[in-house]
C-alpha cells in the first residue's frame, strides 16, 4: 500500500506536469529523439536463457546516427533495428558496449528525422526532482515521475552503481527508456523495475535508471573503439545474491572462470583473500581491487559443510561473449 506521504509526493509531481511541458521549448522535438530498439539474438547466445532471443525496448538519439540504450537489449544480437517517431525502421549495429555502466551505443545505418537529446546534469538530480519517462511504446503519452532516492545499486551479475536514480511511480516499459528533465535533456536510461524505489524496506514500486553522467566521459571511446579506455575489470561469472549478511551463489556462468575453478550454485562466498565480505558491494570492490582482468582472485567459500579456498583466474567479460558477432 502507498503511504500517505508518498501519495502527496505523487500529486506534487502531477501538479508539476504542466510546468515540465512549458519548460521544454519544443516538446515534440524532444520526443522525436525517442526510438524503438528491436534485437534478434543469436540462437546459441549465452544470454538467451535469461534474456530471450527477441528483445524490444527503447533508446534515445544522443548523436546524429547514434542511439544510447541499455545493454542487455542488444548483447549477442545478430540483427538490430531502430524505429523512429515517424515509423521508419533502419538497421543498426552495436557500436559500443560498457559493462561497468550497462550502456550500449548503437550506430544507425542511415539518418533519423530527429534531433539528438542533449546530455543533462544527472549528478545534480536529487530527491523530489520531477522528470519524464518516455518509452517508445508510449511516446505520445510520457509518464511523469519524480526521484525518490539516489543510492548505490548492486546487481547480482557483478554490477555496481555508486549513485543510481530511483523514480516513482513505476513505468512498465522501462527497458532503455530515457529519463528526461524539464529542459528536454537526457538524465538517465531505464534499466529495471524495483519494488522499493524509495529505499530498502519501502513498498514503493518504481524504476532504476542508469545516470547519464556515466556515459559522458566514455562516449567518444565507445564511438571510436567500442569500449572505454583503460584496463577492463576482472569478471568471475558469478550471479550472487545477498541475504542476511551472506552471499549465496545462485548461478555460475557455464564455462566461465568461476565454473572452471569449481564453484557451484548453492556455494556461499565468505571472503576475498583474507577480507571477509558480507555485501555485494564489498564483494565486487574486493574483486576489482585485485587489478585488471586476468588477475587471480582468491576466494574462501562454503561448499556444503566444508570451507574451501578457491582461486579464480578472472577474465574480461567481453571474452566470454567473444564468439558473438556483437563484439
Amino acid at each position: 500500500m502507498i503511504k500517505g506521504a508518498l501519495m502527496r509526493e505523487l500529486l506534487f509531481v502531477v501538479g508539476l506536469g504542466a510546468s515540465i511541458a512549458i519548460a521544454q521549448d519544443k516538446p515534440d522535438e524532444t520526443l522525436n529523439a525517442v526510438v524503438t530498439v528491436s534485437a534478434k539474438i543469436q540462437a546459441n547466445a549465452r544470454s538467451a536463457e535469461t534474456l530471450g532471443l527477441q528483445r524490444r525496448g527503447t533508446g534515445a538519439l544522443v548523436r546524429q546516427g547514434y542511439v544510447l540504450t541499455i545493454g542487455y537489449l542488444v548483447i549477442e544480437a545478430e540483427a538490430v533495428e531502430v524505429t523512429g517517431a515517424d515509423g521508419r525502421t533502419l538497421p543498426a549495429t552495436v557500436a559500443g558496449y560498457d559493462h561497468a555502466s550497462g550502456f550500449a551505443l548503437l550506430k544507425i545505418v542511415g539518418n533519423l528525422a530527429a534531433k539528438p537529446l542533449p546530455l543533462g546534469d544527472s549528478a545534480a538530480l536529487g530527491e523530489r526532482d520531477p522528470a519524464m519517462v518516455a518509452s517508445a511504446a508510449a511516446r505520445d503519452s510520457p509518464s511523469l515521475v519524480y526521484v525518490v532516492s539516489r543510492r548505490a545499486f548492486s546487481g547480482n551479475w557483478e554490477y555496481l552503481l555508486d549513485s543510481a536514480i530511483f523514480t516513482y511511480p513505476a513505468v512498465m516499459d522501462w527497458s532503455g527508456a530515457p529519463l528526461i528533465g524539464a529542459k528536454g535533456e537526457l538524465l538517465g536510461i531505464g534499466s529495471l523495475i524495483v519494488p522499493d524505489a524509495g529505499g530498502p524496506g519501502t513498498q514503493s514500486p518504481g524504476n532504476m535508471f542508469v545516470p547519464v553522467e556515466l556515459v559522458k566521459p566514455i562516449l567518444e571511446d565507445l564511438i571510436a573503439k567500442g569500449r572505454r579506455n583503460g584496463p577492463p575489470r576482472p569478471w568471475l561469472g558469478l550471479n550472487t545474491d545477498e541475504y542476511r549478511g551472506r552471499l549465496f551463489v545462485g548461478r555460475v556462468s557455464p564455462d566461465g572462470p568461476a565454473a572452471r575453478a569449481g564453484l557451484k550454485s548453492g556455494d556461499i562466498v565468505l571472503a576475498v583473500g583474507a577480507d571477509e565480505v558480507t555485501t555485494l558491494a564489498e564483494f565486487y570492490r574486493k574483486i576489482w581491487g585485485r587489478g585488471a582482468a586476468g588477475a587471480q582472485v582468491p576466494l574462501k567459500v562454503l561448499q556444503g559443510a566444508s570451507v574451501k579456498d578457491v582461486t579464480v583466474r578472472s577474465i574480461d567479460r567481453i571474452e566470454y561473449f567473444r564468439a558473438s558477432r556483437t563484439y
